[in-house]
């Protein structure tokens, strides 16, 4: 983009506050939307504030209808306050009397199995003993002394959370973090340590179902050999039903105006105008929401046409220029989802601005709408009449994603050829009067960048998993190398066994690799409830500053209905099945989302260093640190994956269960603890060798 179209932009976005002025100066021509003209204006701000009538009134009067005016709205405050915590608490009842049922279930099965052990014991000695009295007396005697550590660390954590809650009660004057500035927004005007939750425990069939649906683990090959990318994303009946929540890749014209619409959110202060608690009024909300959204509106209409601007900050209508406002907004969020590692400030920005965008009162004012549905590879074909496409089984061929690892090159420029011969064909097959073959190529480069997504987000938890089932075994346990954990040792809030923690990480990463294999589809579904309008949100301190806090049924149903699909492979569920999703732990659908994009920059760095040690042990020199200080390479990356396995699993990471410990969220929370203490590990020297910088990565 030209130098002088930024330079408009960021000109335009700090000069529109006066645009009301320059608009007369510009002519005498009359805003075609007088009402948007009224609130734009910024002298019309304080009439909008003050009742008409009360400029007539002699003054003792006007103080006086000021004060009644601040004790309503006081008063109203004070309501929505009362509401919002109201519901803050009652999903705090709910999500502990969840954990507390799953809690007892768990007691429950314990129970039932030291009962079944002692009758078992009770019908050997009733027989006269023998050698196989041993055993069972050694079982039952491990399975109570187990149930009486996890009460007693179990008793111990309640009492410090307890004791905890009371001291910050007292010392912030609030029961729980933001409850004292809840505020609600857009409202209309009508209207854990409850139990280490640790489920069923698994049982060795359990473990060996879970094994059996996920991929065959070699054992006598390298544990961490990439993984197929064709596995369960590339069937061909899966096509037509991945293709309608993959994105269309953007055109040459479309990334130039990616490139104008980023440098606008850039230099856009929306969200610290609209989201702070000074705005007291709903008015004064209005007025700052509408002016920063046409603020943006106007500065891309400008930088993009210049001629064309200065004739909409003369008339103020909008809805002149809503298809380009569509597409700009539309694409920004289209290649969000195929990027998520971009646009990292900026997409936050635009997702609330267009949020408030989809308010009734503000789209009567702007007189069109600011959202438009997604440009997907099965809309277009839908329009086109080529969905027959995705049937064909020449897709996978065509859209594999070709891993070069270290085969021959000429097994990789073999793939290559296939694929673009795959290409051609399909084009030439399914080409019409209505789809070009530009568009299906188009299609055929998206569905490729899905799988290229996959590559490098859902595969590394395949990775993962297949070093745990190389290196660990549920039911035999290397003494060194125990998975188990207990509650107050090391940061844990957790009491797991060998055993229970090897399902639990199984169960974890597995939950881990399916949201991520439908990433595509959670990134559509988490549209439809920030951006349809239906439900309003409460600007809310959640104890991370003021967030959104808002419902998100639609993707609420769509983790709910993955959850499930890994409860029903895997047999039994170990810890809790809670998902936080509208509190203050997860205010909204996009902080869930971010949070699972997560996963791959947590796992990939891990993945990254186990693979490189062999590399490593080629220096003679490194060798030498590496055997002197871990014993040998497979020994150092037992301890790596042994650490990782019991501390980014062990329910750490807040201070209480509420927070942290076993829950869906509670999972990540865990492994997000992990890597803040990465750099005390006594292994910390071997990620820097293999070229570890951090899990972040770059914010641009």
């Amino acid at each position: 983009m030209p130098k002088s179209s930024l330079g408009s932009v960021t000109e335009f976005l700090q000069t529109l506050v006066s645009c009301g002025g320059e608009a007369d100066r510009m002519g005498s021509a009359q805003p075609s939307n007088s009402a948007l003209a009224k609130v734009l204006d910024t002298d019309e701000q304080q009439t909008l504030l003050q009742a008409p009538a009360s400029q007539d009134l002699p003054q003792p009067d006007q103080n006086a209808a000021s004060t009644l005016a601040n004790s309503q709205l006081e008063e109203h405050e004070a309501r929505m306050q009362a509401e919002g915590e109201a519901q803050d608490l009652r999903r705090r009842l709910e999500v502990a009397q969840e954990q507390l049922a799953e809690y007892a279930a768990q007691r429950e099965v314990d129970a039932k199995t030291m009962l079944s052990q002692a009758e078992s014991l009770a019908s050997l000695v009733e027989q006269g003993g023998g050698p196989d009295l041993i055993p069972y007396l050694g079982s039952l005697r491990q399975g109570l002394q187990d149930s009486a550590v996890e009460a007693r660390n179990f008793a111990a954590q309640q009492r410090a959370d307890v004791e905890r809650t009371k001291r910050t009660s007292h010392q912030a004057g609030f029961l729980y973090p933001g409850g004292s500035e809840a505020r609600l927004k857009r409202m209309r005007e009508d209207s854990h340590p409850v139990g280490l939750t640790n489920g069923s425990a698994h049982t060795d069939g359990g473990s060996a179902e879970m094994e059996t649906s996920m991929e065959e683990d070699e054992r006598d090959s390298e544990p961490a050999a990439q993984a197929s990318t064709s596995g369960s994303s590339s069937g061909p009946g899966s096509f037509e039903s991945r293709a309608q929540f993959i994105p269309l890749r953007l055109s040459l014209d479309e990334r130039r105006l990616l490139r104008l619409l980023e440098a606008a959110l850039s230099v856009s202060e929306y969200t610290d105008k609209v989201d702070v608690l000074a705005v007291r009024s709903k008015v004064q909300r209005i007025h700052l929401q509408i002016k920063d959204i046409c603020a943006i509106l106007s500065g891309l209409v400008v930088a993009n046409d210049y001629k064309r601007g200065q004739q909409l900050i003369t008339d103020r209508s909008f809805k002149d220029n809503a298809p380009f406002f569509q597409e700009c907004f539309e694409l920004g969020r289209r290649y969000k989802v195929m990027n998520p590692d971009r646009m990292r400030s900026e997409y936050g920005k635009l997702v609330y601005m267009l949020m408030d965008s989809a308010d009734s009162e503000i789209q009567e004012l702007l007189e069109f709408k600011c959202v438009r549905p997604l440009r997907t590879v099965h809309r277009l074909l839908e329009e086109c009449g080529g969905l027959a496409m995705l049937k064909d089984p020449h897709m996978t061929t065509a859209t594999a994603e070709i891993v070069a690892g270290e085969r021959p090159r000429h097994e990789v420029q073999r793939d290559i050829k296939a694929k673009e011969r795959a290409r051609a064909q399909l084009a030439r097959k399914y080409k019409s009067f209505r789809l070009s073959e530009d568009d299906i190529l188009k299609c055929l480069y998206s569905i490729s960048d899905n799988n290229s997504y996959l590559l490098f987000n859902r595969d590394p938890v395949d990775r993962m998993l297949g070093y745990l089932k190389h290196y660990f075994a549920a039911s035999s346990p290397d003494p060194e190398f125990s998975l188990a954990i207990q509650g107050g040792s090391s940061g844990s809030r957790l009491t797991h066994n060998h055993e229970r923690q090897f399902n639990f990480v199984l169960q974890s990463l597995t939950l881990w690799r399916e949201i991520s294999h439908d990433m595509f589809r959670l990134w559509c579904t988490c549209d439809d409830d920030l951006l349809g309008g239906q439900n309003g949100y409460r600007l809310t301190n959640t104890g991370q500053g003021l967030n959104r806090v808002q419902q998100a049924p639609n993707v609420q149903r769509v983790m709910h209905s993955i959850l499930y699909r890994c409860q029903q492979r895997i047999g039994n569920w170990v810890g809790s099945a809670v998902i936080h999703l509208g509190d203050h732990n997860v205010p909204n659908a996009l902080m869930l989302i971010d949070k699972y994009t997560q996963v791959p920059r947590i796992l990939n760095p891990v993945v990254l260093v186990l693979d490189a040690l062999p590399r490593l042990i080629r220096d003679p020199q490194l060798k030498a640190y590496i055997d002197k200080s871990f014993g040998d390479m497979e020994h150092c990356r037992k301890l790596i994956l042994s650490d990782f396995f019991k501390h980014a699993f062990d329910g750490s990471g807040a201070d209480s269960f509420f927070d942290a410990g076993s829950c869906i969220d509670g999972r990540l929370t865990s492994a997000w603890n992990w890597g803040s203490k990465l750099e005390k590990k006594p292994y910390y020297p071997v990620f820097k060798l293999a070229g570890f910088t951090g899990f972040d990565g770059d914010f641009k």
